[in-house]
């Protein structure tokens, strides 16, 4: 790879918008300038409504391997160290935020950072290859920050096994744990996920947006309040002109034409 090869790739193709990592020599790693090119590279995409959807891939043998360790252990002092996580929950939070759904295809291995980069995404398919650890603690530093969308993503005692025994997780065990939704042969993983994006490239880009914001929000309410909460955010839906346009076409047994508001 050329030194000037951008190290994230943006293509969009018929709203389907793919953020490839591009550090291939290094497996990935979230170097600083990496995250950093990842968020504008997000930012770009929120700001952009004819992008309905975002895979997040990789090149190179491995998805990501977690954060660069050789600049973090370059780093002097409290505030550098600080800066870093800083700029990772950044990029995950970004994810998370984004108007549109993010998918992540995975193959190789996911780690540390990297495995918390999967658990952010909306939507993750991966290769039966793939691997899946947080393995911090091997070398005397817990996966604290990958822990927050591990474990709003599988349930306590598996995230607890990941975090405390630092080994690694086959794409199967992973898909029953939650932390991804299936798992593909090499061979197929790329049609899959595209058909998923196209899929939901075909949808209402207004109620999609409105359907991912709300679900992330809710989950941080009380059962009462997120009840509230979400029949506000459906009545407001109802009376957008896509309802109308959606609710119209069923009845006429017709494809719906969407506006985007």
């Amino acid at each position: 790879m050329s030194h000037l090869e951008p190290i994230v790739l943006l293509e969009i193709q018929s709203g389907v918008a793919t953020l490839t990592l591009n550090r291939p020599q290094a497996r990935n790693a979230l170097s600083t300038e990496l995250m950093i090119d990842l968020e504008k590279g997000l930012a770009a995409i929120a700001r952009d409504s004819a992008i309905k959807v975002v895979v997040l891939a990789a090149n190179g043998p491995a998805f990501c391997a977690g954060h660069d360790v050789r600049e973090m252990a370059g780093l002097d002092g409290r505030d550098q160290v600080a800066a870093l996580f800083a700029q990772c929950a950044k990029v995950m939070t970004a994810i998370v935020r984004l108007p549109q759904p993010v998918i992540a295809k995975v193959h190789g291995m996911a780690s540390a950072a990297g495995c918390q980069l999967v658990a952010s995404c909306d939507l993750a398919y991966a290769s039966t290859e793939a691997r899946f650890a947080t393995p911090g603690v091997n070398i005397g530093l817990f996966c604290s920050t990958p822990m927050v969308p591990l474990s709003r993503n599988v349930s306590s005692k598996h995230a607890m096994e990941m975090l405390l025994c630092g080994q690694p997780i086959n794409a199967q065990t992973a898909e029953a744990y939650g932390l991804i939704n299936r798992a593909f042969s090499p061979e197929q993983l790329g049609a899959e996920v595209q058909m998923v994006a196209e899929t939901i490239a075909a949808k209402s880009g207004y109620v999609v947006k409105v359907g991912k914001a709300a679900f992330h929000h809710q989950r941080e309410m009380g059962l009462d309040e997120a009840y509230a909460y979400a029949s506000d955010v459906m009545t407001a839906n109802m009376l957008a002109a896509d309802a109308a346009e959606g609710l119209s076409a069923f009845l006429e047994k017709r494809s719906p034409i969407w506006r985007g508001c």
